[in-house]
């Protein structure tokens, strides 16, 4: 019955810890995904166990004084019917929160910090009864399995270890698996099911336990009176305090090392509770425990994480050289992660272990000492889970507003130092001035230890798949390769790790920024990209007064929208106050956007700033960082795009950056899709390179307008800015236009859409940054009769055929940075005017593209009859020749004609050939659906 008992803690284990990661993902959506609110739902979380701690312990306490004979069997009742209530509440928590969502956005309260305060209390009714009933796993079980003191230790690590392990597959398969594929409702109603097995199965242990069975052994009654518990309250606490402290750091620097994906979130706390379970379980087969061995738990657990903290900034370097050893294929995505979470045991095994250790140990040092086993255990992990929350809130995020991660982790130690020195005198009794002057002494040494380097912890090893010659030779060699000369700006912020680097490009120094090391923007090589996404939009709405911009950055765009003479006002949303404190730094190359008077910030997140801003915009641009990060992924939602797309004044127009670079076709195909179901008028622009700009139109009067757009580009203030893009002709700026208004709509690519409740996107997103990729858009025919014609084709049919100037204008703007694109231009140029010295002048600069595609003359020459009449006579493999280069290197803006393929396949004949047409056709067919 036992053994059953335990088997059934590692699947209650297992759904809590789904719960932890569901709740945490679906309550960003009420109170967004800053960092007050992340640790709000922590804190909440917490508190609730440890109330149901508390408060559990007292009533197993009750039980057994009430009536010893058969306490074991009745708890075993209680605890189903508990498991069973979590079930309940689990299958009932999609239409709650339905309910609490309707209250908040019902409820008309002007203050912020009023409406945040009353969505807390809607997330304490959601997840306050569920928790305060998880928390009686540990008191109801430990009283109900252990038949007395002398195995009472063993089975309470039992239980606590048994519990833990299951949360660490819950971790896991929560974080890798059970969110993306079932999305978060079903997710909790599967986890329902099986905390309503789980309380069948302990009803059944009640039906199955002899009635006849023995009170347990009573306790001593000289046991009671041998001291407080106060102390070990107290060192409980510190230590709770302590390891989540801890947690948070590890965690931060995991994102550091590895990029800060949901996979390393979830892996990293996975691997923290294993280490933690193992700790545990590792007590339970002592029946009898020297009471030195009680105190030197958590001093040898401080010491050995004050001896780790040398090497903790070495993190991102050895992941760098782990990741070096994998091939980046999607195959060794999952062996990659188990090797990392590999590499985390070996190191962190023994201190976390000791740290699963401590609280058993200390119930065993306490078992003789007070009465009940249940109330005891419970008292010991209520207080625990106090040092918890308060570590929660204090050493993730209170404490980051004014220290560095370094320091949270020196304290985290020192609170560890602290409570072995109260736990030595306490059970130590003998050598209590001794243990005092040992911790004393150890508190003094982290004290003394230097903080960790940031240029190692920031460098952003994580997007070098490989590893050169210099990795090999050592960090120091690594960083010398680096193209920064200096760090101007670095602070652990609540919410992220904000740098600002100084690098040289050409004969100017200039700057960049990093978050969480992942560059997020320079004013060199990324003006182009954050200028052209607040730039664009404003030349196609109807008015651009008012601008609301998601993502601070290097405040290039803001700082473009603000220079514009009709722009009144610029609102920023910022999630991160590090990046706001280093706004200043960049107003040389920002049009001084952090004192521009036009310009406002607010520190918020971005999804709760619109949901609860009754203003309109005209223009909305949202930058944030990669959907592979975590929280991001909410900015890619239906529901924001809906929330944007409501917020736009009539004629608005609304901007998202995206990119194809580490990336891949699906997740690319999943943001057009998820777009093109809240916009019924999609264009897609690119900004440089590889960066895109998704332009979603409130209604027809924002849809692009070719005079609109010209006359803006006239403007002074428009020409300016474009300028400093690096554009300097009306045809320029509408060569960016890759996929014209209209296409995707039609295309209806098939599929699941990216929503908040079921978040496929940081799934898809952070695989394809693993393999490091790059993603095409999607084969769009554009020459049927209902097409809208690209801005370029439009402005032809206007003006007549470009001149030969123009023509070299479109194609070197194209060239610098689109190479596929470059070559259906220059294929075009040679259709239409074959002889062209300008053309073979230009041929001469360009044969090789960025690609390492080959521009031969036989190549060029059939990409050029795909704009008449196609290839001649072709065999089988000319067919498929001429094929791949239609789908390789389609322009939606300057499309290939479909007919000219086709056409051109008749001229080859018999069986072969037939077989080839098909295949062709069914590959062009296939293409426009990405199947």
């Amino acid at each position: 019955m036992r053994v059953l008992a335990l088997v059934l803690t590692v699947l209650t284990g297992f759904s809590g810890l789904v719960y932890e990661v569901t709740w945490q993902k679906a309550l960003s959506i009420l109170l967004g995904s800053h960092s007050e609110a992340t640790a709000a739902v922590l804190a909440i979380f917490l508190g609730g166990l440890s109330v149901g701690y508390s408060l559990f312990g007292r009533v197993s306490s009750r039980v057994t004084r009430g009536e010893p004979t058969g306490a074991s069997g009745r708890l075993l009742l209680l605890y189903g019917a508990v498991e069973a209530g979590i079930g309940i509440w689990a299958l009932a928590w999609p239409f709650l929160f339905q309910l609490a969502l309707a209250a908040s956005g019902a409820l008309p309260l002007r203050s912020e910090a009023a409406s945040f305060s009353f969505d807390l209390l809607l997330t304490a009714l959601l997840i306050g009864p569920p928790t305060i009933l998880m928390g009686g796993t540990i008191p109801l079980l430990t009283q109900a399995l252990a038949r007395g003191l002398r195995d009472a230790t063993r089975f309470h690590a039992f239980v606590y270890g048994f519990n833990t392990l299951g949360a660490f597959a819950g971790a896991l398969a929560g974080g890798f698996f059970l969110i993306p594929w079932l999305g978060i409702p079903l997710a909790l109603r599967a986890m329902g099911v099986v905390n309503l097995i789980a309380g069948a199965s302990f009803a059944a242990l009640f039906w199955m336990a002899p009635r006849s069975a023995a009170a347990q052994e009573p306790t001593p009654a000289a046991a009671t009176r041998r001291g407080s518990f106060a102390p070990f309250a107290v060192v409980a606490l510190l230590l709770g305090f302590a390891m989540m402290c801890l947690q948070t750091v590890l965690i931060r620097v995991g994102g550091l090392a590895l990029g800060a994906s949901h996979f390393s979130f979830a892996m990293l706390v996975a691997t923290f509770v294993l280490c933690i379970a193992i700790g545990s379980l590792a007590v339970s087969p002592f029946e009898r425990i020297p009471r030195w061995v009680v105190a030197a738990c958590p001093l040898a657990l401080g010491v050995l994480l004050a001896a780790l903290y040398p090497i903790i900034d070495y993190a991102p370097y050895g992941a760098h050289l782990l990741r070096s050893l994998f091939q980046s294929v999607d195959p060794a995505f999952y062996p990659y992660y188990l090797s990392v979470s590999f590499s985390i045991l070996v190191i962190f095994a023994v201190p976390l272990g000791l740290s699963g250790a401590a609280l058993p140990l200390i119930f065993h040092a306490l078992r003789d000492e007070v009465g009940e086993l249940g109330g005891l255990a419970g008292r010991i992990y209520g207080w625990n889970t106090v040092g918890s929350l308060l570590g929660a809130l204090l050493g993730g995020y209170v404490l980051l507003f004014w220290l560095d991660l370094h320091h949270v982790y020196r304290l985290a130690v020192i609170a560890v130092l602290v409570a072995s020195g109260l736990l030595g005198v306490r059970v130590a009794e003998r050598s209590r001035i001794g243990t005092a002057a040992v911790t004393a002494v150890a508190i003094g040494a982290i004290a003394l230890l230097p903080p960790w380097d940031p240029r190692l912890l920031s460098a952003g090893f994580f997007r070098q798949r490989t590893a050169s010659d210099a990795a090999w030779q050592g960090p120091e060699a690594l960083l010398a390769r680096s193209v920064a000369l200096d760090m101007p700006f670095y602070d652990d912020d609540p919410t992220a790790t904000v740098t600002v680097i100084e690098y040289r490009v050409g004969g100017t120094k200039t700057l960049a920024i990093k978050t969480n090391g992942k560059p997020d923007g320079s004013l060199v090589s990324d003006y182009p990209t954050m200028a052209l996404a607040g730039l664009i939009p404003c030349m196609m709405a109807e008015r651009c007064r008012k601008a609301f911009v998601i993502g601070l950055g290097t405040g290039v765009t803001a700082g473009e929208l603000a220079d514009l003479d009709d722009m009144e006002r610029v609102l920023v949303a910022e999630i991160s106050p590090g990046v706001i404190e280093a706004s200043p730094l960049f107003d040389r190359g920002n049009r001084g956007a952090s004192k521009n008077p036009k310009v406002e910030f607010v520190r918020s997140d971005a999804y709760r700033a619109l949901l609860h801003s009754d203003e309109s915009w005209d223009v909305i641009v949202s930058e944030p960082s990669n959907p592979w990060v975590v929280g991001v992924e909410m900015l890619y939602s239906r529901e924001f795009l809906e929330a944007a797309r409501d917020r736009l004044s009539p004629g608005g127009v609304y901007a998202q950056w995206m990119y194809a670079y580490e990336m891949n076709d699906e997740t690319l195909d999943l943001v057009l899709r998820t777009y093109a179901t809240v916009f019924d008028r999609v264009a897609v622009w690119y900004a440089h390179s590889w960066d895109l700009l998704l332009l979603g139109f409130k209604d027809e009067r924002a849809a692009p307008d070719l005079g609109r757009i010209a006359e803006r580009f006239e403007q002074p203030d428009f020409r300016s800015g474009l300028s400093r893009s690096r554009i300097s002709s009306l045809e320029e700026l509408l060569a960016h236009e890759l996929l014209p208004i209209g296409r995707i709509r039609r295309a209806a690519l098939p599929g699941e859409v990216h929503t908040l409740l079921h978040p496929r996107l940081s799934h898809q997103a952070a695989r394809a940054f693993f393999t490091g990729g790059y993603a095409t858009l999607p084969f769009l025919p554009g020459d049927g009769a209902d097409a809208t014609p690209s801005l370029l084709q439009q402005l032809r049919e206007k003006r007549g055929p470009d001149d030969e100037a123009t023509r070299e204008r479109i194609v070197r703007q194209v060239c610098a940075s689109r190479p596929r694109e470059c070559a259906t231009l220059l294929a075009r140029w040679r259709y239409d005017e074959p002889g062209s010295p300008l053309l073979a002048e230009i041929l001469g600069q360009q044969r090789q593209l960025a690609t390492g595609d080959d521009l031969s003359d036989p190549k060029l020459s059939v990409l050029a009859s795909l704009f008449g009449e196609g290839p001649r006579h072709l065999d089988p493999h000319g067919i498929e020749k001429a094929t791949n280069l239609f789908l390789d290197y389609y322009y939606n803006a300057e499309p290939f004609r479909i007919e000219a393929l086709t056409s051109s396949w008749k001229s080859c004949l018999g069986p072969e050939c037939a077989r080839v047409r098909k295949e062709s056709r069914r590959r062009i067919e296939s293409a426009g659906r990405r199947e």
